[in-house]
């Protein structure tokens, strides 16, 4: 298994222009309501091997969580299956400091728990 430092990632900036890519948030679904990006997959770590047929064949996957450790995580297991995985550095505590847009789920603004 690959290391945390041998692992491809993303940087916010990056992750925040990448179109073609799909952003996969694996943070518990509190953390999600609180604050998630437009457009993410939601598909909690926890839930991941149960429901990895959801993550979209064929596409770069940038995978999210609070810091990017769960991530990273998500990112090495995504890799080892053949996707095409990426973890976004910091998580979502660096796309909040690089002011990047976040929503809550009431429609809110979001915010990092």
């Amino acid at each position: 298994m690959q290391t945390r430092q041998q692992l491809p990632s993303i940087d916010v900036l990056g992750a925040a222009d990448a179109p073609d890519a799909v952003l996969l948030d694996v943070r518990e679904p509190a953390e999600w309501d609180a604050g998630h990006i437009t457009g993410a997959l939601h598909l909690p770590m926890s839930q991941l091997t149960e429901r990895v047929d959801e993550v979209p064949a064929g596409r770069r996957v940038v995978c999210v969580c609070r810091s990017g450790n769960r991530s990273g995580q998500v990112t090495a297991w995504l890799l080892a299956q053949g996707v095409d995985a990426v973890n976004m550095d910091g998580g979502m505590l660096q796309w909040a400091a690089a002011g990047q847009p976040m929503v809550a789920t009431s429609g809110g603004p979001g915010r990092v728990i």
